[in-house]
């Protein structure tokens, strides 16, 4: 009690996420902040919308190729000594890629903010876009592919991808593959990060030790930032189809991919019952449906799980399991009928309260650090919830009756609808 009201005194307890706007040029620029004065350590993430792999075009790996680039340091300084540079002032600057969004990080100590976002002002007026980075890039990707081609896990799931997303940006693999790596150019880099690091597309998220004059810091910073054009983000359903695409290979296990559509979109307000429905069904590890029948009852897989995607540009249920080659047909059988009976039966009520008390009781691990609430708070505010709904959200599991969830379950009977990738031998 005497700590808390030392720090309440202070002015050093934790602030929630709160949202203003930026008005850069002609562009409003929503800004998600946190402040924790606890440590002097600032986290700062310009986010880019409508800018992750999903914008490969005919080219697929060109938005991590792009982020690759990135890391490479300024062309004034070079990758060396601009990391050299970095680490001597403790600073920690990085972009990558994700399907829908191209992200770029960066963290620093409270005494060298000035100095940090004078290297990110850099590095995004004069990044290292020389044909000799590029072929560095592309080398260590290529190597990361080779690579790959050992990995079941890795196969299985972009194979997966590629039937229930078949003809979509969705079924291509974020990272390409050997042609389109070998045939991205430095023009191409350029172009995607001159129409996608853009103040249109730009969100910022900011926390830590954050004084008064963030905001004006942050707007100056993103001047060098051309205006550019929203753009749009496609909306792809995943295939119901039932499709099998199996891939042979000297393994000793089987590898088995799994998923189905979900309708259900991102922002619809029963996403929370979809949650706790799928942690039943197989996210919750022992205890859920799945493992209790596939590992538990029968001994055919170590592990056997299933999740939910719920992103603007698709729904879709997928799930795993790793099982011994003459089990694998078996294994499919029982994972089949375990959905089905799930979705015919719904759940119990202690499961639902054994969920309830992991999902209510596990909060704080999810809450623990900077970057997981700048993450939550940004992912509430791109969904179109006000801050702070994963807490309503959380009331609302609280408060969940057994009948409204089954109900919930019985009406997606799409996610019966599977589709199977499978890596044996």
């Amino acid at each position: 009690m005497k700590i808390f009201f030392y720090i309440l005194l202070t002015g050093q307890l934790l602030m929630a996420a709160t949202l203003q706007t930026l008005h850069v040029k002609n562009s409003d620029i929503p800004m998600i902040t946190e402040t924790d004065a606890r440590l002097p350590i600032l986290n700062l993430q310009l986010i880019f919308t409508v800018s992750g792999s999903i914008e490969d075009g005919g080219k697929p790996g060109l938005a991590r190729l792009a982020a690759s680039m990135l890391n490479e340091g300024t062309r004034s300084h070079g990758a060396s000594k601009f990391a050299e540079l970095l680490a001597a002032d403790a600073i920690h600057l990085s972009a990558h890629a994700g399907t829908e969004t191209f992200v770029i990080e960066l963290s620093n100590l409270k005494e060298k903010e000035q100095t940090a976002f004078m290297r990110l002002k850099e590095l995004l007026v004069d990044p290292n876009l020389t044909e000799e980075t590029l072929a560095k890039v592309k080398t260590k990707t290529l190597g990361d592919l080779e690579a790959k081609k050992d990995d079941f896990d890795y196969i299985a799931n972009k194979n997966l991808k590629k039937i229930l997303f078949e003809g979509t940006p969705l079924a291509h693999p974020a990272i390409g593959t050997k042609k389109s790596i070998e045939a991205i150019t430095l023009d191409d880099i350029k172009t995607f990060l001159s129409t996608h690091l853009v103040l249109s597309r730009a969100i910022v998220a900011i926390g830590g030790d954050i004084d008064k004059n963030a905001s004006t810091e942050v707007a100056s910073l993103l001047k060098v930032l051309p205006e550019g054009e929203k753009g749009s983000l496609g909306y792809y359903t995943a295939s119901d189809k039932e499709k099998e695409i199996v891939t042979k290979k000297e393994t000793k296990q089987a590898y088995i991919y799994f998923g189905s559509p979900y309708n259900l979109k991102y922002n619809d307000e029963e996403t929370y019952k979809a949650r706790v429905a799928t942690f039943i069904l197989g996210t919750g590890g022992f205890g859920s449906r799945l493992m209790e029948t596939i590992r538990v009852k029968h001994g055919l897989a170590y592990s056997a799980y299933a999740r939910v995607h719920f992103n603007k540009s698709s729904s879709y249920l997928s799930g795993y399991m790793q099982t011994k080659l003459e089990s694998q047909k078996e294994a499919i059988k029982l994972t089949k009928a375990t959905i089905h009976d799930f979705v015919a039966k719904g759940v119990t009520q202690e499961e639902l309260e054994q969920t309830k008390r992991f999902l209510l009781g596990s909060e704080p691990l999810r809450n623990e650090t900077m970057n997981q609430r700048l993450h939550r708070a940004f992912m509430e505010y791109y969904r179109g919830f006000k801050l702070g709904h994963s807490k309503e959200e959380l009331q609302k599991i609280k408060t969940l009756p057994l009948e409204d969830l089954n109900r919930f379950i019985h009406k997606h009977r799409e996610i019966e609808k599977l589709s199977w990738s499978i890596v044996t031998k």
